[in-house]
């Protein structure tokens, strides 16, 4: 049976703990000031992100009906690992954050691990949200074909408005003020924005979608997979860990929990944000795939520079890209709070709060920012880096670790039921990751050679 879940106050670490819990004896009773409405903005800004942008390839790979059949399956599980880690957290004495619950129950290995994994995954998705910000603005040419950015076509081609100019403009005028806010709860107001922002986005496309069924210029949808080769099984494996990639919100679980008003309000909270991110997700896949079919891009919004040569629908091409760039802005200070935290978790273990220390603070905040930037300029695509992260440290965050809790049960709290529950997410999360993993090693060594 689930347990009680204690409505008292509790020990809570927020996204900028006032000391290291899991390296320190006294812990800090921290303030919860967040609403519902904030807990759910900001846990369903972790998961509309970039990873949107790849779900129309994911259907084009699928078929429409396997695609939102796997969609459905990946947030079911996403809750039932949620749940795991806040029913396991409610049970320790010590632990208040994922990385606490992880120490808790495997011991400081357990507890590197972790943190090793978030480091890993929320640099990628930083990085990635960087990528497709550089595609809207600036472009993209893949396959010898270029992709104009919404700079070049409004302005033509400059040097003030190449990827790397405009990028470090987005960077220093738009991030940093919003990185060095001191609280997570602050960002709660631009999490709304960001969502308002993706919802305008499915508002705009899907009428971009009704004009084209009218005007009959929809291209034809695949229901199912297409199985042309024999290795084509094996590739339906690699959408599966991007699926994974789009709905992780684990790491923010922890962080927004500590600052919400009523912490049994967190499930709820958690629900909500998937019920919104799978609507989203089924008419941002589906209308994607009906305008593009085939030709679709693993960034959708590359699409959209040559859908209209005329000037109503190059604005309203402009309009798609453009807001979902800045939902992408606005949701990059959510996930860089958290990186920031584990970071100084791990390298700063006996360190002050985080937020009293100016200068490690704006340190921490200007380094991660600048390797970010660098690294987004030099990496041209976002469909193998959902990928590989989907296969390795999101598996990990969102589905092993959550399951090997469960097994390793060091509370004794977990049902039959559970355990099952538990085998099966741990099983599915290692055999798709090393059957996506193969498939693209296979891939391009079969096309080098």
């Amino acid at each position: 049976m689930k347990p009680e879940i204690n409505r008292e106050p509790t020990l809570t670490t927020t996204l900028l703990p006032k000391s290291h819990p899991l390296e320190n004896d006294d812990m800090v009773v921290t303030s919860t000031t967040s609403s519902f409405s904030g807990a759910v903005f900001n846990v369903s800004t972790s998961m509309i992100g970039a990873g949107i942008m790849s779900i129309p390839a994911t259907l084009k790979v699928l078929g429409i009906i396997p695609g939102f059949v796997v969609i459905l399956i990946m947030a079911v599980f996403v809750d039932v690992t949620v749940e795991f880690l806040l029913r396991y957290t409610e049970h320790s004495a010590e632990a208040s954050t994922y990385g606490g619950v992880m120490k808790d129950t495997f011991g400081r290995y357990g507890f590197y691990g972790y943190q090793i994994c978030v480091m890993i995954c929320n640099l990628g998705a930083l990085i990635i949200y960087l990528i497709i910000i550089g595609d809207v603005l600036s472009g993209d040419q893949s396959d010898g074909v270029l992709h104009t950015g919404i700079l070049q076509e409004y302005f033509g081609f400059h040097w003030w408005n190449s990827r790397a100019y405009a990028l470090l403009f987005v960077v220093i005028f738009v991030m940093l003020p919003l990185l060095l806010l001191p609280r997570v709860e602050s960002l709660a107001h631009a999490s709304a924005i960001s969502i308002l922002l993706a919802v305008i986005f499915v508002v705009i496309i899907s009428g971009m979608a009704i004009y084209a069924i009218l005007e009959g210029t929809t291209q034809e949808l695949r229901l199912f997979p297409d199985f042309n080769d024999e290795f084509s099984v094996f590739n339906l494996f690699t959408t599966i860990p991007v699926m994974a990639t789009a709905l992780a919100c684990h790491v923010t679980i922890h962080p927004v929990r500590a600052e919400i008003k009523d912490q049994s309000d967190m499930i709820p909270a958690v629900r909500i944000s998937l019920v919104l991110s799978v609507v989203i997700y089924f008419a941002v896949g589906f209308v994607g795939y009906l305008l593009f079919g085939d030709s679709i891009m693993a960034d959708m919004l590359v699409n959209f520079d040559q859908t209209s040569n005329s000037p109503g629908g190059l604005l309203v091409n402009a309009i798609v890209r453009l807001s979902y760039a800045l939902h992408l802005m606005l949701v990059f200070p959510v996930i860089f709070y958290t990186l920031r935290a584990n970071m100084d978790e791990m390298i700063f273990p006996r360190k002050s709060l985080l937020a009293n220390d100016t200068t490690r603070f704006v340190s921490l905040t200007c380094v991660l920012l600048a390797f970010i930037y660098f690294v987004a300029i030099a990496i041209p695509n976002i469909w193998y880096f959902f990928q590989f992260m989907g296969s390795t440290t999101v598996a990990c965050i969102a589905f092993v670790f959550p399951g090997a809790i469960v097994l390793r049960d060091v509370h004794g709290i977990s049902t039959k039921k559970d355990r099952i529950m538990a085998i099966m997410v741990v099983i599915l999360a290692v055999v798709t990751s090393v059957i996506a993993i193969s498939t693209n090693l296979y891939s391009s060594f079969g096309n080098t050679s």
